[in-house]
């Protein structure tokens, strides 16, 4: 970690070069007292996170700086592509002959090769980041078999191979794919996933075009299985035993990795004692670890309607991590005591050994909420349920009042049958068992990054900045075109004011559409060193500390409230940690996107399969988006698919953005109108929904 940083300082200044590596080697090892092994291994890491590159022989730069910049590579089917750039607006435009073999996914370092009023042209010059692996379609051309990549943004076929497997015209596979110094790129067969029409190989090919495996390396097993799955007398020195306390999970009926527990009392003044009681992963996944580069590299858990692929091994997840109910379990306690207001008078957070005294689910501690008979396992803490509900009312009407922001946008649940296959689906249910949780959760994640973000200490926030004026603007046009009556924008736009636009549409038929509306025009959350506060919960510190078992960013931070517990930080330390706090934040970020819009496929997959029986049927929907080329209408299941503007009753359609209307000539669709439709087709293949326009809804 020290080395990492003295590359980058080296790096960093004008004209530095090296004609050999040795000589920079030396140089730090002779200079800073470092380890060799340790320089060596931090100045690959940097070349492979694309942090660093050799811009000439023997000349190494750090990335990002004036003339390059590093991102994600986004394909087109005509040969060119983009450079998505974390943390900027604009996508620099890459031309087809400029692409230098990057295929959509990658990771590239570009150079910029011209800057104007249209945008931003560039070059790439390094593939730092190369996916591994494609699915898609096997196809033979006279003797050559081919690859059909699934993903169009891919726009050519791959020549396979020989592998691994022996593969057969229209299977659905896996290709690991290898590029030779002229940028030609082959796949060699790794994985057979099924038939090409198989719904189960469609939604593998989908999670492994992301990516995104449910194995594990066997050095990353290797190191979880030799983890003991019992706690030691050493490993509660200096801990704070809970054991006897009335500590609880409160999670869904399926979930494996129980990661935050809650427990309450009063004080002698009518306080709340809350505490949140969190499984200590970074016990157990130590700084440059097998464990800890796999966590880094994966970011997150994935959740598909059928799987978990989780960021830790199962021996972690499911287990010694996993606050089970009746064991031991260690933990890091955020301790809060909440006056009647919602307010946090104290504080602490401690190491703790804790025993988990049930594992609640949301259905049952529901129903002990609203009165009503639960089983004996809830009803045992049914004092406790009802304390922590009167605090989560509380607390809800504080952050009411502070501007906190509630979408209640519909998320989807599938229904699946013994073998797997879905047979329905319904929207998810949301009740105050799970907001009671949410507040919780939020309360410790705010009450710890305020902790560090005042002691100066690095560490990752989530943040989640205000929205640009001009969507504002938008979105003010689309409400009063709809006849809503909003308060002109303020100087500053504060999440008061997002409220209220939320408030005034309330109870009102357009509101689930308005929401959607309103949320499209706000900023993605991301994570990042600096504190910026969260506007959608109208914070002004948040971090995510509340479930490091699937979350990188929640582990990065226990190991710092680790080591700030144990020892005081140094300043040398403290640079170390800036650095490091920096590259978490950023890699989090895109595996959480990359996570966001693998599930997303997923669930359109089996949207379209459960919908492809029901074609010829009518039902009613509201049109959640209009676009040159057609309007989305979305139904009550949260199904969304698209009338094409040719199929429009009308002609001479033109698009008017802000008010969010398509007009023709006797005719207009509007983001919010009500409309019955007729379902025309359902592709799982695609994932694509088509409907015909029957008529208008009153």
């Amino acid at each position: 970690m020290q080395a990492r940083k003295i590359i980058l300082d080296l790096l960093k200044k004008d004209g530095l070069a090296y004609k050999k590596l040795d000589n920079l080697f030396y140089f730090i090892t002779s200079t800073y007292n470092i380890d060799l092994n340790e320089v060596k291994k931090d100045f690959f890491r940097l070349i492979k996170e694309g942090n660093i590159f050799e811009e000439q022989k023997g000349k190494y730069i750090v990335i990002p700086s004036q003339e390059y910049k590093k991102g994600n590579f986004i394909g087109n089917s005509k040969g060119y592509g983009f450079c998505q750039i974390e943390g900027e607006q604009n996508d620099i435009f890459i031309p087809a002959n400029s692409t230098t073999g990057a295929i959509d996914g990658d990771g590239v370092i570009i150079k910029i090769l011209s800057q104007n009023e249209e945008g931003t042209d560039g070059q790439v010059v390094s593939i730092y980041k190369p996916i591994k692996y494609v699915a898609g379609v096997v196809t033979k051309e006279k003797k050559v078999y081919f690859l059909e990549p699934d993903n169009n943004h891919i726009p050519f076929k791959i020549r396979l191979i020989k592998g691994g497997i022996n593969v057969r015209e229209n299977d659905r596979i896996v290709v690991k794919i290898n590029r030779n110094n002229e940028n030609l790129i082959t796949g060699e067969p790794v994985e057979l996933l099924g038939k090409s029409d198989d719904i189960k190989a469609l939604e593998l090919a989908i999670i492994r075009d992301h990516q995104l495996y449910e194995t594990f390396a066997s050095n990353v097993l290797e190191e979880a299985k030799s983890i003991s799955q019992e706690i030691n007398e050493k490993q509660l020195s200096g801990r704070v035993d809970l054991r006897d306390k009335v500590i609880f999970t409160i999670d869904g009926e399926d979930a494996k990795d129980l990661d935050d527990a809650v427990s309450i009392e009063l004080d002698q003044n009518g306080n709340y004692i809350l505490g949140v009681h969190i499984a200590d992963v970074g016990e157990y996944v130590k700084y440059d670890s097998a464990l800890d580069e796999e966590a880094f590299n994966r970011g997150t858990s994935v959740y598909f309607p059928t799987s978990v692929l989780p960021m830790l091994p199962k021996e972690l997840s499911n287990g010694i991590c996993s606050l089970n109910e009746n064991v031991d379990r260690l933990t890091l306690t955020c301790e809060m005591v909440v006056d009647r207001n919602g307010n946090v008078k104290s504080h602490k957070i401690y190491e703790s050994v804790i025993r988990s005294k049930a594992r609640l689910n949301y259905t049952n501690s529901y129903k002990v909420l609203c009165g009503l008979k639960a089983d004996e396992k809830h009803e045992s803490v049914k004092n406790e349920l009802m304390l922590m509900h009167e605090l989560s009312k509380i607390l809800e009407e504080k952050n009411e009042k502070n501007g906190t922001l509630d979408f209640e946008i519909p998320e989807v649940q599938f229904i699946f049958d013994e073998n797997g296959m879905a047979i329905d689906f319904e929207k998810r249910e949301r009740n105050d068992a799970h907001r009671l949780i949410e507040d919780f959760m939020v309360l410790a994640n705010q009450t710890v990054a305020k902790e560090f973000c005042d002691k100066k200490i690095p560490f990752v926030y989530r943040v989640h900045e205000s929205p640009k004026k001009e969507k504002v603007i938008a979105v003010r046009e689309y409400l009063m075109g709809l006849g809503v009556k909003i308060e002109p924008i303020p100087e500053i736009i504060t999440p008061k004011y997002y409220q209220d636009l939320i408030l005034t549409i309330g109870g009102q038929a357009i509101s689930e559409t308005a929401n959607k509306v309103i949320l499209r025009s706000m900023q993605k959350a991301k994570y990042t060193n600096q504190c910026l506060g969260h506007f959608g919960l109208a914070l002004k510190y948040y971090c995510h500390f509340t479930s490091p078992i699937r979350r990188y960013p929640d582990l990065t931070i226990h190991r710092i409230i680790k080591e700030n517990l144990h020892k005081k930080i140094k300043d040398t330390r403290l640079e170390e940690l800036q650095e490091f706090t920096f590259e978490a934040g950023e890699q989090s970020s895109l595996t959480e996107k990359n996570a966001d819009k693998a599930e997303r496929e997923v669930d359109d997959l089996w949207k379209a399969y459960l919908m492809k029986d029901r074609v010829g049927e009518e039902f009613e929907g509201v049109i959640s988006s209009v676009t040159n080329f057609g309007i989305f209408v979305e139904l009550e299941n949260t199904v969304e698919g698209l009338i094409k503007v040719e199929d429009l009753p009308d002609t001479g359609f033109l698009l008017f953005e802000k008010q969010l209307k398509l007009k023709g000539q006797k005719m207009s669709f509007g983001v919010g109108d009500k409309i019955r439709v007729k379902l025309v087709a359902s592709n799982v293949f695609t994932r694509k929904i088509d409907f015909e326009f029957v008529e208008f809804i009153k």
